[in-house]
């Protein structure tokens, strides 16, 4: 094991005891949603991973390490500071080189990961193109990560804020799968259908695993996207969501905000537009691709 990771006395027993594990980002607690909600969320997905028969491993930089599991203390810290850096590929070497506080986007979890021996990382949703990206050249570095570095990804699709068609196209070109759990369609993260077809349509744990462990063993690199729904009872009307996105934009724009900055402004914007709906759409959205991520976890052990 790298000397710059440690991981949590659960985590380490899970690996010793050949036990599934699940990755959790900290993106999503320090800089994805508000507090309280963001630690507890954080708690109940974890339990929720527990209650389907897997570890959880929350990931974070501090004090100069990658930590593979935190503890409650640890990830009130991360709640509550509002000087976590925001970790991608390009700055996992500078938090721990300075000692800082940093929460691991999508990318920067796939890495830790990967190198803690973990094949399942849960989150919220992917990033991708953003709109007008073929101008901007405004990608996510989530998309790049997931072409060479194999992690299977559980998501609720892509963030709606993003130029979905576009991002397919990308995971294409760079030949990442995207398998869809229960329709046929790519999910769009406040609603379940983007009206994009995914890959393919695989939708129980041992058939997911067969084909990751297929892709793996033929010697392809990078990851896997599983695109798993917001159940309908916790999902946005796809009109109304649409809207909204439009005109947080349109505020983001006139405001020049962009980068690191623009999808937490975006995220915020939303819930005040939707008076704090689309808040528990996402909480709702995590956990049922915490269920799901679980019991691919317990399938790929099998």
């Amino acid at each position: 094991m790298n000397e710059l990771i440690q991981l949590s006395p659960e985590v380490a027993a899970a690996k010793t005891e050949g036990r599934p594990v699940v990755a959790l980002e900290s993106t999503i607690i320090a800089h994805g949603m508000p507090w309280p909600q963001n630690l507890e969320t954080a708690r109940e997905v974890e339990d929720v991973i527990r209650a389907e028969g897997a570890v959880p491993a929350t990931i974070a930089v501090i004090g100069g390490r990658i930590r593979i599991g935190l503890t409650n203390d640890e990830l009130q810290q991360l709640a509550q500071s509002p000087d976590a850096m925001k970790l991608s590929r390009r700055d996992l070497p500078f938090a721990i080189a300075t000692g800082r506080l940093g929460a691991t986007t999508v990318a920067a979890t796939m890495i830790c990961a990967h190198l803690a021996g973990i094949e399942v990382f849960v989150t919220g949703g992917i990033g991708g193109v953003h709109r007008g990206g073929q101008e901007s050249f405004d990608i996510s570095a989530d998309l790049q990560e997931l072409a060479r570095t194999p992690v299977a990804v559980v998501c609720a699709g892509a963030k709606s804020i993003l130029d979905l068609g576009l991002t397919l196209e990308y995971l294409e070109t760079h030949g990442v799968p995207v398998l869809s759990v229960g329709q046929d369609n790519f999910a769009a993260f406040f609603t379940p259908d983007s009206g994009l077809r995914a890959d393919f349509r695989m939708d129980g744990a041992d058939e997911q695993a067969r084909f990751i462990r297929a892709k793996w063993a033929l010697g392809l690199d990078g990851g896997v996207v599983v695109s798993n729904p917001v159940p309908a009872a916790q999902a946005m009307p796809r009109e109304e969501i649409d809207a909204i996105t439009a005109q947080a934009l349109a505020e983001a724009d006139a405001q020049g905000i962009a980068g690191k900055a623009i999808t937490p402004f975006l995220l915020a914007r939303i819930k005040a537009l939707t008076g704090g709906r689309s808040l528990a759409t996402n909480i709702a959205l995590v956990k049922h691709n915490a269920v799901v991520g679980a019991r691919l976890a317990r399938a790929l052990k099998n």
